[in-house]
């Protein structure tokens, strides 16, 4: 960050990383009303810069032009400077990452595009070093003045294109043959070939976690029987665990890794990836009961704690990658600090995390990652398995304790509401499987703050929060997200006023985002400010598509309702994506789980009586990705608004209500006959009824 002494208009904005850009000597504005009245007055083209504050290169590119007194002086003669964080306005990103896509093919941050006035695209790029940075501005400055209709021309050509972008839904009519079983096999099969069947993961570098695309998987393997789908799963999860991309020594995973192997990752931390992957490794565990997994989730979860927690209750958004401008500074470590830490031990832990004298890295610094379990490396070393373990954990602790003494990698504080709930329903899920009641304290302190802080008077959500304030109407993957965050909540308490208000903001998403031309949703509101185009976010990324997610809400909101309309409308949404998500299973992994759902339809399980609490812990011990949850207690434990809980009350002994399909079998008084009634591949006929 410079530190030029006067700011510019940034200086009045939230966002970590507009902040780090407020002393800039280049005039930049955020973007609002402001700069796009300026850049239309003044007949100039737009520099719209886009990033976010755990950005390496967007740092590298700050320092090398941004602070230049003279890339600032041509910046500010020639252009309207708009900063914008991605995190904030992903409807901005979105859009000019797709132009840049259009005009290059490819894309990432930092992300520099130059408009007109109305910000309809011309030009755009990456990272850009100094000197090709100057000579793009001057080229587009003069290319302005001498050949102006021919940028615009241009600039309405790339716009057209954008539009051409825009998903236009699949067939609607009733296609039963995409909602059987075999295109659920077909997509596996395709996936399978995609598979690193070596490292995990996926064949290609860097390698990015993914998580919805082993959920899918998982379920599938689980559904189907199917061994070769678990074992992708198995072994992408441990290459994960023992890489460089977990963070060995204070848990919390990176963003991804730059190799094959997991080992060398970029080191920011997102929140969004650790919250998907606290709900992965749990299921995992859940599935598997493999040790590995569930240590994971628990130094995950601490590593969130512990680093991405505020006071009030809410999730901030990344650490950086950098530390003193050094990229991974405070997450490596030289076999000389091991031993002035550990002495004689020191030998013992380097062996375990592969240091090595020189470096397993770069000029002598050591990524900690591991190629065997904790039990493999005592029994190769000689040594008794539980010392070991308990030696291990008393050495992360040390070197725990001196790493939190570094300097710090810069926090991006900002709360997203998408992302919160992410990490809400992670600490639930955990809560669910685990059974450790800080966990749900935690979600449930989290919802309290962002039902108070960002769903005003409980009619408007806002996406983010800082310093007290809420700002920017929600996006649609904040709703979808909260609301499947208030689901699961739920099925971990039973409080019934979680459900009202998910289907609430429910009813709100599908008038503010509905396309009257379209089964799916835009991304961006009605009520927003209009922008050169209006998108949908129909694949998954990093972060899975907010109309799957809203699909998901609607299918369980109607299991748990009785509400045939929700189901309709969630069966419209897939049949509008059915054939792309056959042919493309990597991107379109969350409505696979969607398709699977309607195959191979939910079980509601309704557990009735006084012990409905304690049933409900022992039956969530196991892995359950086709079971919806509702409960109640006695009859002097209130009554219930959900018709499948209505009469369902019982005084004396506890009982499990198992329906499917809106048929329900006479009540079990176990959860091992629960689980005999609803096992996988024994009982799994697909059905297409109502479909």
């Amino acid at each position: 960050m410079s530190s030029f002494q006067k700011p510019n208009a940034l200086i009045f904005e939230t966002s970590p990383y507009l902040l780090q850009h407020a002393y800039n000597p280049v005039e930049w504005y955020p973007w609002g009303p402001e700069a796009l009245q300026k850049a239309k007055a003044e007949n100039k083209v737009m520099i719209i810069s886009i990033g976010y504050s755990a950005c390496h290169w967007c740092h590298v590119m700050e320092k090398e032009c941004f602070e230049d007194p003279e890339i600032a002086q041509i910046m500010n003669q020639y252009f309207v400077n708009i900063k914008v964080d991605r995190e904030e306005r992903p409807d901005i990103d979105q859009i000019y990452m797709d132009a840049l896509h259009v005009m290059k093919g490819s894309g990432g941050w930092p992300l520099n595009c130059f408009a007109t006035p109305e910000g309809k695209p011309i030009y755009g790029g990456t990272y850009f070093p100094k000197s090709h940075w100057k000579h793009i501005l001057l080229q587009i400055a003069s290319q302005w003045y001498h050949e102006k209709e021919k940028l615009i021309a241009h600039a309405e050509r790339i716009t057209q294109s954008l539009s051409s972008l825009d998903y236009v839904d699949g067939p609607n009519q009733e296609n039963k043959l995409s909602f059987q079983k075999e295109s659920l096999d077909e997509a596996f099969l395709r996936l399978k070939a995609s598979l690193d069947n070596v490292h995990g993961g996926t064949q290609r570098v860097p390698k990015f976690p993914m998580p919805v695309l082993w959920e899918f998987l998982l379920k599938w393997g689980h559904l189907n029987c199917e061994e070769s789908a678990i074992r992708a799963v198995e072994l992408t999860l441990e290459k994960m665990a023992y890489g460089g991309i977990y963070d060995q020594i204070g848990g919390g995973f990176a963003r991804y890794s730059t190799d094959q192997i997991w080992l060398v990752p970029h080191f920011e931390k997102m929140l969004y990836d650790n919250a998907q992957l606290v709900v992965l490794y749990t299921h995992a565990w859940q599935k598997t009961y493999i040790p590995l997994y569930r240590q994971v989730v628990v130094e995950t979860l601490d590593f969130v704690e512990r680093e991405l927690t505020s006071s009030e209750g809410g999730f901030f958004t990344a650490l950086d990658a950098d530390s003193q401008g050094e990229e991974g500074k405070y997450y490596v470590w030289t076999t000389q600090e091991i031993e002035a830490i550990l002495g004689e031990k020191a030998a013992l832990l380097s062996l375990f995390y592969n240091f090595q004298q020189r470096g397993n890295w770069e000029e002598g610094k050591n990524i900690p990652y591991r190629t065997r379990s904790e039990a493999e490396f005592a029994e190769l070393t000689g040594r008794d398995r539980e010392e070991f373990e308990k030696w291990l954990q008393e050495a992360k602790q040390k070197l725990l304790q001196i790493r939190l003494q570094r300097p710090r990698p810069t926090l991006d504080d900002k709360i997203i509401t998408s992302w919160n709930a992410m990490m809400n329903k992670a600490y639930t899920t955990a809560y669910r499987a685990l059974g450790e009641t800080h966990y749900l304290q935690k979600a449930e302190t989290n919802m309290q703050f962002l039902l108070s802080n960002l769903y005003v008077k409980s009619e408007i959500l806002f996406r983010t929060w800082k310093n007290g304030k809420a700002k920017i109407p929600a996006f649609l993957d904040d709703y979808a997200f909260l609301i499947d965050a208030l689901l699961s909540l739920y099925q971990a308490t039973f409080n019934e006023e979680y459900i009202e208000i998910a289907e609430k903001l429910l009813q709100q998403a599908l008038v503010s985002f509905e396309d009257k031309n379209s089964a799916l949703l835009f991304y961006t509101a009605n009520t927003n400010e209009p922008l050169i185009t209006r998108k949908k976010e129909i694949q998954d990324n990093v972060i899975p598509s907010s109309n799957a997610i809203m699909a998901h809400n609607l299918l369980t909101l109607a299991h748990l309702l009785s509400k045939e309309e929700y189901e309709q409308k969630a069966i419209q949404m897939m049949r509008a994506v059915v054939e792309e998500a056959i042919k493309y299973p990597a991107a379109y992994a969350h409505w696979l789980l969607l398709l699977s759902r309607f195959i191979f339809p939910d079980y509601e399980v309704a557990i009735c009586g006084p012990d409905y609490k304690r049933k409900r812990a022992d039956f969530e011990y196991n892995y359950l990705p086709n079971v919806i949850l509702l409960g109640i207690g006695g009859k002097n434990n209130g009554h219930s608004k959900l018709p499948l809980l209505q009469h369902k009350w019982v005084d004396e002994k506890t009982q499990f209500f198992v329906c499917q399909n809106k048929t329900c079998q006479l009540p079990v008084d176990s959860v091992s006959k629960v689980l005999d009634m609803i096992a996988p591949c024994s009982n799994n006929k697909p059905s297409l009824s109502n479909k």
